[in-house]
């Protein structure tokens, strides 16, 4: 008896980089959207300000989902909530065009959120 997991389907496989590469997309669309949110496109301070740091998370779990770690998908699926939690309050308490930005952000944080669970779920459906 082998402690070997078996083989993913090509099918199995084809899915897993589709749902990769929906999760790369989106979070370096959060990223490239809050730098520019709060440098260039409506900063709270003419100029820009240090809000932009709050992309600096983000930019941590790339790596992770490069490799296409199992964990990185696990913990970047609770981490997504808190940007979700900025762009929905920004969403109704913020004026145009930063409401807009912020309902980007939302949709951006939901598909990053369903790439992570999708591919949490198929790959341990797949053991």
């Amino acid at each position: 008896m082998t402690d070997a997991l078996p083989t993913p389907s090509p099918e199995l496989t084809e899915r897993l980089r589709l749902i990769q590469w929906l999760a790369v997309g989106s979070l370096i669309g959060l990223i490239v959207l809050g730098l520019a949110w709060e440098l260039w496109l409506a900063p709270i301070r003419p100029g820009g300000s240090w809000l932009a740091l709050k992309v600096l998370p983000l930019c941590i779990p790339l790596a992770g989902f490069l490799k296409n770690r199992m964990y990185t998908y696990r913990w970047v699926s609770l981490m997504v909530w808190l940007y979700f939690a900025e762009g929905v309050t920004r969403a109704v308490s913020d004026r145009a065009p930063s409401s807009y930005l912020a309902m980007v952000e939302v949709v951006l944080c939901v598909m990053l959120f369903v790439a992570c669970a999708m591919h949490v779920r198929l790959r341990v459906g797949a053991r």
